[in-house]
This record gives structure tokens, C-alpha cells and sequence, in this order.
């Protein structure tokens, strides 16, 4: 997965707008774009998106710390990249919006699942506890699912837009 310069940059600016797009939005509880990044830029650029993907990682742990919460997302973003890449490349025009968007409401709804392994590890929890955890974190992963799913209307266009780019720059 050799990168040229323009690569670097585009990567570059992409993992930083992610990034960015967080942060604006912090102000409203698990209500944010990165579903709809990841998934547009898997999307465009297939096994390149986890460049950008792990600059946003890497960019949340050098501005936020690098604690114990930043643990789970070295993983917990290439499950949605991972999903994508599992979807069929060539889906009919008019269902891969909707395919698009159910599979960012999903993993919005399923994010403390996918945390919960590494809090368990990380803190000693036994399975019960991890339930409990995953339990207590659901009115959270409704809200997150449910607006990944609304905000999903923005991962076509943001694919439309990338792939533009991409013919302005060949």
C-alpha cells in the first residue's frame, strides 16, 4: 500500500477533518461524522482509508491523552472499515445508501459492544460485569445508532465528492 505525495496529503487532510469534525460536534453526546467518514472514504479508497482512519486515532490520543478510553479505538474503527470492505462493491445505486447508512447506524448502536472487551480486559471485569456495562451504556448507543443512521444521508455524497476529487487529480 505504496502512497504517493498526493496521498499523503489528501490522508493527511481527511484524518485531520475527521478529527475536527469530532471535535466541533462534541458538544452533542455521541452525535458525530466519523461513521459517515469512514465509511465514504473505505468506500473510495478501500485498504487506504485506514491511513486516515488511524491519523483521526492518533490525533485523538495526541490532543485528548492517551489514556485508558483511547485503548478501544485502535481497534473499535476498523470494524466499520472492515464491514464495509465486506460489502459487495458493485451494490445496485439505489440500495447502497441505505445499505451505507444502516451499517453506520449499526455500528453506532453496537459501539459499547465493541468497547466492552477492552474495558473488561482493562479493568478486570468478569462477564456479568461487562453486561452490566454494556447494559448501562444503551441509552447512549441508541442515540449514537440512531443518529449515524440520520447523519448516513451525508455518505453518498461525501462518495460522490471524493470520487470527483479523484478524477480532477488523475
Amino acid at each position: 500500500m505504496k502512497l504517493n505525495v498526493k496521498e499523503i496529503a489528501v490522508f493527511g487532510m481527511l484524518g485531520a477533518l475527521m478529527y475536527a469534525s469530532k471535535v466541533m460536534m462534541e458538544v452533542l453526546p455521541n452525535i458525530h461524522l466519523l461513521g459517515v467518514f469512514i465509511i465514504a472514504i473505505t468506500v473510495v479508497y478501500r485498504k487506504k482509508a485506514l491511513y486516515p482512519i488511524y491519523i483521526y486515532v492518533l490525533l485523538n490520543g495526541l490532543f485528548a491523552g492517551f489514556a485508558t478510553w483511547w485503548i478501544p479505538y485502535l481497534y473499535i474503527w476498523t470494524v466499520l472499515w472492515g464491514a464495509v470492505m465486506l460489502l459487495p462493491k458493485n451494490m445496485p445505486k439505489k440500495l447502497s445508501p441505505v445499505i451505507y447508512m444502516i451499517v453506520c447506524g449499526l455500528h453506532g448502536l453496537l459501539f459499547g459492544v465493541l468497547y466492552a472487551p477492552a474495558q473488561a480486559l482493562i479493568y478486570g471485569l468478569n462477564f456479568d460485569a461487562t453486561l452490566a456495562w454494556i447494559t448501562a451504556g444503551l441509552p447512549y448507543d441508541l442515540i449514537h445508532g440512531i443518529s449515524n443512521l440520520c447523519c448516513g444521508v451525508l455518505i453518498y455524497p461525501l462518495i460522490s465528492v471524493l470520487r470527483q476529487s479523484e478524477k480532477f487529480t488523475h
